[in-house]
């Protein structure tokens, strides 16, 4: 393409400072270097992620930054060394990325990677190095990605090529909340058939994993959410109740346990609360309940009673679905 190897101006949304609204600004993308890929993002979501650095986790060393990181787009140019992509490809932007050659990406245990901003970084949520850069100043790169910019540049290991015919608008859902949702509910819960699940949160995850519970085959899946107005979008995708917690005096859990005999199978927290995921590991049935954390938040320890955990329940968490 005529823009290859030099520095494209363009517009993104810019989060100056924490708790404040975004900017449209121009801004520079400088060309890629080694191992790197620069795209055009033709599409982004939004995900509470995002909001959470800006309004909650507010790290004061995470900014300026260029959030998003539901994206999909095409590849604009690549850097040296970049044999797996090429002008035209299109691709998703990965928050997680996969180096392919660590102990992490070699075991079939895990989909995270060393080499990724959550090794050492998680709490600023960025790598230090970022090809963007607006009025002089250096903008940090969001979870690696920064998809709230028309270009931007990531490392390969962070890239994943697609159909060509994959309808951009649509599959920039799967760069976050879809395989989150859906990936929770199915490789880290691994929700049996015939089972009894609650979803806690509909949002996107919250509603792909209840498509995951659907895809694998169980019996009853419990929406629980305080917006009765999501249940009839929860029904499409595979719900079979729905619970509004500020519909009970008693705790949502012993509404649960009295719905289900005891207790769910599975439980699978979307928000990113830590009283929410307490009340969705106390909804699990003891002996072989197992609740997964698939909200992100750093800001708050979690408790439970160790007779909850003594008792079989399991406890796990998901990063972009495992």
């Amino acid at each position: 393409m005529a823009t290859a190897g030099k520095v494209i101006r363009c517009k993104a949304a810019v989060a100056w400072e924490p708790n404040k609204p975004l900017v449209i600004e121009e801004i520079e993308v400088a060309p890629p270097q080694a191992n790197e890929v620069r795209i055009k993002i033709v599409a982004t979501g939004v995900c509470h992620t995002d909001l959470y650095h800006l309004f909650e986790g507010m790290h004061k060393d995470g900014f300026p930054v260029v959030l998003g990181h539901e994206g999909a787009g095409i590849v604009e140019s690549v850097g040296p060394g970049v044999t797996e992509f090429q002008p035209g490809d299109k691709v998703i932007p990965l928050f997680i990325s996969q180096c392919r050659e660590c102990r992490f990406c070699k075991s079939p245990k895990t989909n995270q990677c060393v080499k990724g901003w959550a090794a050492d970084r998680y709490d600023v949520m960025a790598l230090e190095e970022t090809r963007l850069s607006c009025k002089g100043k250096k903008l940090l790169q969001f979870l690696g990605t920064s998809t709230f910019s028309e270009y931007t540049v990531l490392n390969q290991i962070a890239v994943a090529k697609i159909d060509p015919a994959a309808p951009l608008d649509k599959v920039c859902l799967l760069g976050c909340g879809v395989c989150t949702g859906f990936g929770a509910a199915v490789n880290t819960a691994k929700v049996e058939a015939g089972s009894t699940c609650a979803v806690f949160g509909l949002g996107a995850v919250g509603l792909a994993a209840v498509m995951g519970c659907k895809f694998a085959g169980a019996k009853r899946i419990i929406a629980v959410d305080i917006n009765p107005e999501k249940f009839e979008k929860a029904k499409v995708f595979g719900a079979t109740e729905f619970v509004n917690p500020k519909d009970h005096s008693r705790p949502i859990n012993q509404v649960l346990a009295e719905m289900t005999d005891g207790g769910v199978d599975y439980s699978l927290e979307c928000v990113g609360n830590v009283a929410v995921m307490r009340s969705a590991l106390e909804s699990c049935v003891k002996g072989w309940g197992v609740s997964v954390l698939v909200g992100w938040t750093d800001l708050h320890d979690f408790a439970a009673r160790p007779i909850q955990l003594i008792a079989g329940r399991t406890w796990k968490g998901t990063l972009f679905g495992g």
